[in-house]
């Protein structure tokens, strides 16, 4: 029997949703030279298979398949795992984002890093999650390129033509880098107990590459080291939070090819939307061809009950370009500008932001059902109401983060006077940031997850604040 201390895993991964079984992946991550036991589901044994290699290790993935049904389970080296898989009657999802920090996470002690991940865990306990959506920041990415004379200082001055073996010796020092954070993060007993018996599904966004990245100029992100840190982030992503590898993606991408990494999962009454916002992104658009062909298509589809849009840079907000115009003249804030040029509302994704919102608009006016987009990224709480007519609306839910320290109450005050001023980018559809239930203010700085419940048919959504705990629910239908 396989020692698990000298294991990661099982990580577990939806790869697809089907009307009787869930379409399952298990990551394991080994030393070199050693093998994680087989998987038994339903009768099988399934042995994983290899999926990257690297100097520190080997990660290994096996593919199976359970019933949706309570109470469906696995086993793995003489422990048995009980999935909360009956996608019927009442239901709950948990939504997280912003697993980490920007400089020293894993320094940090893992008692108070995981504090929350503790408490979701505590909680799947006493009533089971069916799903975890991972909103972006999954992994904090921005220490990997320190070490390395062709990027110690990057995004600042990359070298414009360097060599192939420095490039090949930047890869391979990259890979390794986000090896050792993709470890270290799924390695927390408080993290990994949960995600053995949770599938997660996950999107990505700037840290899980670098910071601002698709935001910063062109001449870092289309530089040799930016295109090699780009292609060692996307590998990581690929392998770590979906399980998979370039030409073997999970049914629920809709560009088998890759080339953006967008994806939705449908099961009965239930849809989960999730574009890729940074594959495609540079300092002028946030999505590409491929993913608007996506959203096009979602929005003509015919979808009875709830669909949750995940958008990791929340899709409603307050008017961030009067910021981005005070920016301009303040050089001390210039350095904040493409921290403000990530966000829908940015001035150069006006027109951009303003399709999407009419393509949620129509989404809900054909299927005659409320739209909730949950999204991360700002490390606070919050949410808002846009008005879509027809007794409509685009509910937004923010919860941000999840490991993430919140910034100074002086900064969520800043963004609640903000919201006061209102923001109408479609005529007639005017956009409210809301009170989270019990708050004083639009914004609590406080750490946060996000529970999405269906009960009796009808959903809701609930905030756990690490100091004032939970929220009433709200009504997202």
């Amino acid at each position: 029997m396989t020692n698990p201390d000298e294991i990661i895993g099982p990580i577990l991964f939806l790869d697809e949703m089907r009307d009787t079984h869930l379409d399952l992946a298990a990551l394991f991550v080994t030393a070199p030279g050693e093998r994680p036991g087989p998987i038994e589901a339903e009768g099988q044994d399934i042995a994983p298979e290899r999926i990257a290699d690297y100097d520190a290790g080997t990660v290994w993935r096996a593919r199976f398949v359970l019933p949706c049904a309570a109470g469906a389970c696995y086993r793995w080296n003489g422990s048995k795992y009980t999935l909360a898989a009956g996608f019927e009657g009442d239901l709950r999802l948990a939504y997280v984002s912003c697993n980490g920090e920007e400089t020293g996470d894993m320094e940090r002690a893992a008692s108070e890093r995981n504090a929350m991940w503790a408490r979701l865990a505590a909680e799947h306990e006493r009533a089971p999650f069916a799903l975890l959506l991972h909103g972006g920041d999954q992994l904090y990415a921005d220490e990997v390129t320190e070490g390395h004379p062709l990027c110690h200082d990057w995004p600042d001055r990359p070298p414009r033509d360097p060599s192939r073996a420095d490039l090949a010796d930047l890869r391979r020092h990259l890979r390794e880098r986000f090896f050792a954070r993709y470890a270290a993060l799924y390695r927390a007993p408080q993290f990994a107990w949960l995600a053995a018996r949770v599938p997660s599904i996950m999107q990505w966004d700037d840290h899980d590459i670098c910071d601002g990245w698709g935001s910063l100029p062109r001449s870092r992100t289309y530089s040799p080291v930016g295109q090699c840190l780009f292609e060692a982030a996307r590998e990581s992503f690929l392998v770590f939070q979906h399980a998979a590898r370039d030409g073997d993606l999970p049914a629920r991408f809709t560009d088998p090819g890759g080339a953006h990494l967008g994806w939705v999962v449908r099961r009965g009454d239930l849809r989960i939307i999730a574009p890729d916002l940074r594959s495609e992104r540079t300092r002028r658009r946030i999505m590409g061809d491929g993913g608007w062909r996506m959203m096009r298509a979602e929005a003509t589809r015919a979808q009875e009950g709830q669909s949750l849009l995940m958008s990791s840079v929340p899709l409603l907000g307050p008017r961030l370009s009067l910021l981005e115009r005070i920016m301009v003249v303040v050089p001390r804030m210039q350095k904040y500008e493409d921290d403000l040029r990530d966000q829908w509302q940015s001035r150069a994704h006006r027109d951009e932001w303003k399709q999407m919102l009419r393509l949620v608009r129509d989404m809900a006016q054909r299927t005659g059902h409320d739209i909730a987009a949950i999204s991360g990224e700002i490390h606070l709480a919050t949410r808002a109401v846009m008005d879509l007519g027809e007794g409509l609306h685009l509910h937004q839910l923010v919860a941000s983060g999840i490991a993430h320290r919140a910034p100074p109450v002086m900064w969520a005050r800043a963004l609640d006077l903000l919201s006061r001023l209102g923001e109408d980018p479609l005529q007639g559809h005017p956009i409210t940031i809301e009170r989270i239930a019990g708050q004083r203010r639009h914004y609590v700085a406080e750490r946060n997850y996000l529970v999405l419940s269906r009960v009796a048919g009808q959903w809701q959504a609930e905030w756990e604040l690490e100091q004032s705990g939970r929220s009433a629910p709200l009504a997202i239908t």
